[in-house]
């Protein structure tokens, strides 16, 4: 079970974005990164080209880059602060627990 899901509020806790929040997009677990919404801003500089049948959109375009699954943070919805995750078992199943408050955090 991961420690960061899709959907989840995690807060950057190092490098240039530091201390800013946004919600996570995409999980990548093959390599321990993971892609949070306004956080490591891109700019790709597009070409106006035709790939098949569809127009591909000049100009520069920004989106969103992956950053590394340990300089974020998860924030618990119920203490609203960065915490570490741990793990216990409830009615047979594996469920996430905030280590500040003690209290659950929904899948």
């Amino acid at each position: 079970m991961n420690r960061i899901k899709t959907g989840d509020t995690v807060e950057v806790i190092s490098g240039d974005g530091r201390g800013l929040r946004g919600e996570v997009k995409r999980v990548i677990p093959g390599k321990d990164r993971v892609v949070v919404a306004g956080v490591n801003i891109i700019k790709k500089h597009q070409r106006p080209m035709r790939a098949g049948r569809q127009q591909v959109q000049p100009g520069i375009i920004e989106y969103e880059g992956p950053i590394h699954s340990s300089n974020v943070m998860l924030v618990c919805p119920s203490c609203n602060e960065p915490t570490r995750v741990g793990f216990e078992h409830h009615g047979g199943r594996k469920v996430r627990v905030c280590k500040k408050c003690d209290e659950t955090i929904s899948s």
